[in-house]
């Protein structure tokens, strides 16, 4: 019995070792990768900035307007930009708040907003009343949060966009990293 099993096994290794052919045909090329911008393309960016909003009576809203990101930050057509109000702070822990945001005040319901572009941003307060209505205390001296993701991390994973601390936390920004930006 052990020479069967010994006759198999050198008849098998032999198999094996010739089963090597002609090289067959060359595969098709792959996809070009993309080229980074300073090897900087998957990384995500985060900053904050305190501003007062203006009144823009055309509208009825009060905006901030920013024509390019802070501390020469490069955003890519295809990245998605978020935005977080800062709604308040509880013994020392700040509360963000994921835009767009509804704000209901005595006068009615007004509503936090932006959009952006490659180029730059805006962020709104957008009343369903008279925006000369609006209090002081929802235009000035605002902080916003401002991360920009890659889409490509963005669609690869299940982040939850609305839990700021586990966003930051899940693509690599620590909050001493953040910097702030007054933009009164």
């Amino acid at each position: 019995m052990k020479k069967i099993g010994a006759y198999i096994g050198v008849f098998l290794s032999l198999f094996i070792i010739a089963c090597e052919g002609p090289q067959g045909p060359p595969g098709f090329d792959g996809f070009d990768g993309e080229d980074g911008i300073d090897g900087s393309i998957f990384e995500a960016e985060a900053f904050e900035i305190n501003v007062d909003m203006t009144l823009n009576s055309d509208t009825n809203t009060y905006e901030y307007l920013a024509t390019n990101y802070s501390n020469g930050i490069t955003v890519l057509e295809s990245d998605v930009v978020l935005i977080y109000r800062l709604e308040e702070v509880d013994n020392g822990v700040d509360i963000w708040r994921q835009l767009p945001q509804p704000i209901i005040t005595e006068n009615g319901t007004s509503f936090y907003n932006f959009d952006f572009t490659a180029g730059d941003y805006s962020i709104y307060l957008e009343p369903e009343f008279d925006a000369n209505l609006v209090p002081i205390d929802l235009t000035d001296n605002q902080w916003f949060r401002i991360v920009i993701i890659p889409a490509k991390i963005l669609n690869s994973s299940n982040l939850d966009k609305t839990n700021l601390s586990s966003l930051l936390q899940n693509i690599g920004i620590e909050e001493n990293e953040i910097e702030k930006f007054e933009l009164k």
